[in-house]
This record gives C-alpha cells, sequence and structure tokens, in this order.
C-alpha cells in the first residue's frame, strides 16, 4: 500500500483527485503484468530450435526411426531421412527404408510451426505420406503416415504410426 501511496503521490483516502488514483493503479498493475510476463518465460527456449530465415524451424539433418502398420499382417519398417535445404531454401529428404514396398523415395518436407509433413514416391510409383509434430527439443516427430501402392499391385494402402528421431 505504501508504494502505491508513493507513486499516488497523495493519501489514496483522500477525495481530491480519484481521477488520478484511478491512472496510478493503472500504472501500477501494468509494470507487474510486464514483470510477470518477463519471468514466465520459459527457462527452454535457448534450446529450442532457432527458425530459418524464413521463420520455419530447422529440421535439416539425420532423421530415423521405426512405423509399425495398422495392419497386424504387415510388417514394421524402419526409416532414415537426410533432410536438407535447396537452393531456393525448401526442406527435401533423401530416405532410405527396409520396407517391402518401398526403397528409396525423395520427399519435400513441409515445416509449418511445429507440424512437419514428408511426402514422396520412389521409382514404382509408391506413394508415402507422414504428419507428424514436433516435441519442444524439435529432436522428435512423432508420425502417423499413409503408404499408397502403384497401380502394379505389389503394395496395398497401409497406414500407421511411428517416430522420427533426430541424430
Amino acid at each position: 500500500m505504501n508504494l502505491l501511496r508513493c507513486l499516488l503521490g497523495r493519501n489514496m483516502t483522500s477525495k481530491v483527485g480519484p481521477f488520478h488514483n484511478l491512472v496510478g493503479i493503472f500504472l501500477l498493475f501494468t509494470l507487474i503484468s510486464a514483470g510477470s510476463l518477463y519471468a514466465s518465460s520459459p527457462a527452454d527456449a535457448k534450446s529450442a530450435q532457432a527458425p530459418t530465415a524464413a521463420g520455419q524451424i530447422d529440421v535439416t539433418g539425420t532423421w530415423s526411426g521405426t512405423f509399425f502398420p495398422k495392419h497386424a499382417n504387415v510388417a514394421p519398417f524402419s526409416m532414415t531421412v537426410v533432410i536438407s535445404q535447396d537452393a531456393g531454401g525448401n526442406f527435401i529428404g533423401d530416405s532410405s527404408l527396409d520396407s517391402n514396398c518401398l526403397k528409396a523415395v525423395q520427399l519435400k518436407v513441409t515445416v509449418s510451426g511445429a507440424k512437419v509433413e514428408l511426402a514422396g514416391s520412389d521409382e514404382e510409383g509408391h506413394n508415402i505420406t507422414l504428419h507428424g509434430t514436433l516435441d519442444k527439443t524439435g529432436t522428435q516427430l512423432k508420425s502417423t503416415y499413409i503408404l499408397n501402392g502403384s497401380a502394379t499391385g505389389n503394395c496395398e494402402t497401409d497406414g500407421g504410426s511411428g517416430n522420427l528421431v533426430k541424430r
């Protein structure tokens, strides 16, 4: 209360200048709110992934993980993706897979905040799309996938989930 009286420069019980009292109270609450907002910034903000020049999170590097299909008769597969940027600043991925349906897939990588999408197809026309969300550290991508077989009928449509972890 003494701090408030000091800011207002008068006795708060005074009937003179009630408008000035309100202005002083508003200023006090503004200062307190600004200080608490500053103090509540996340402690791990420095450890988060830095945005690229385009404001995207930098997902470049080598990612690997295992994916588990929804269907019991389809075997899990592992995937490694090396993500880089092309000359235009777009993220692209070269992948290798241990899968009966896919081998090497060129991927287009789209980043929107913590949401990441990887999509592409192999030489035989099999397609895969992964939709994922990065964790707070930017090192784990929790994903679901959809795999569409080609017209040759070698692989059926499949879906499932898995995680890619940055090495």
